[in-house]
């Protein structure tokens, strides 16, 4: 039989019987990425009031899984009364606060009753009393979670001194312990830095880079500008309301320094008054400076 005697096909262009290409399957469009996770903290246009005076100003943030935020700003800025508005332990004049996770919480030092006759890790289980409630006794998780906790911050040894005996860098780290204990997603920090030696400094710097790489949200109020230019991933200036937010970075901006510590009103554009105003920034940001030019700079909402 000749190609010319093969029957064609139903449609008269292919002969019957002979393998005919593939059809080509339409290509499927490329699904679109899932959405981001929500971060586990928002704050969203909060005020807060505390003696009639407006502590905060509609101050806006975000703390994102794996991130470890510094708050800065000067003396009075609203940094811890922030932070307490997020927990709940003050009210909110407006605005809101939203919490996706369980957070922890790390006072300033002079918070903790250190006279209380406890020892290190009485003191760190005291942080679980929530989970286990009044009145009753320690289950198997709650002591695996504080001595989990009391590894994590190198207090182990330490676990049955008083904490009355403890040095200053001792007691800042059985105060992360803690709030570790509770098993937080989020974890906020007023002033860990603070007083305690550069040892503690830097053990409290790789403690808190590991948390945020696990994936925890941390949010640290501070003054010191070297320690949260080496530890956070991001930083927010707070002068009542959010001045700018940014990297690291932004701590080399000066312009932005200087009106969040409220000092870009005595510039008058020489170098020399620039350099001075910095230098005072930088003073009142360690603690050595007085801090008084904060407290009359009235809140003001800016758009960054």
């Amino acid at each position: 039989m000749t190609p010319a005697d093969v029957p064609a096909g139903p449609s008269g262009d292919t002969p019957a019987g002979v393998p005919t290409a593939p059809t080509a399957l339409p290509t499927a469009e490329p699904a679109d990425s899932a959405p981001p996770a929500p971060a586990p903290l928002t704050v969203d246009a909060v005020s807060v009031r505390l003696g009639g005076r407006l502590a905060v100003c509609e101050a806006g943030l975000v703390v994102r899984e794996g991130e470890l935020v510094g708050l800065l700003g000067p003396n009075g800025a609203g940094k811890t009364t922030l932070l307490r508005a997020v927990l709940g332990l003050l009210p909110l004049a407006s605005g809101t606060v939203t919490a996706r996770a369980r957070i922890g919480y790390v006072p300033q030092r002079h918070e903790f009753a250190w006279d209380f006759p406890v020892d290190v890790r009485g003191a760190v289980l005291s942080g679980r009393t929530r989970q286990i409630g009044w009145l009753r006794r320690a289950g198997a998780r709650d002591r695996a979670a504080v001595d989990e906790a009391l590894e994590r911050t190198g207090l182990t040894a330490l676990r049955r001194r008083p904490v009355g005996e403890l040095s200053g860098g001792q007691r800042q780290r059985v105060l992360v312990a803690r709030a570790l204990a509770t098993e937080p997603d989020v974890l906020l920090l007023d002033e860990p830095f603070t007083g305690v030696d550069v040892p503690t400094q830097d053990v409290l710097g790789d403690l808190l880079a590991r948390l945020a790489r696990e994936g925890r949200a941390l949010l640290m109020t501070t003054h010191d500008l070297a320690a949260a230019a080496r530890a956070c991933t991001r930083v927010v200036l707070l002068n009542r309301s959010v001045v700018a937010e940014g990297g690291p970075g932004l701590l080399s901006d000066t312009e932005q320094m200087l009106r969040a510590f409220g000092l870009d009103r005595a510039i008058n554009g020489t170098a020399s008054t620039t350099a001075t105003a910095t230098a005072t920034a930088t003073a009142t940001a360690t603690g050595s400076g007085s801090g008084s030019g904060s407290a009359s700079t009235p809140a003001k909402v800016v758009t960054t």
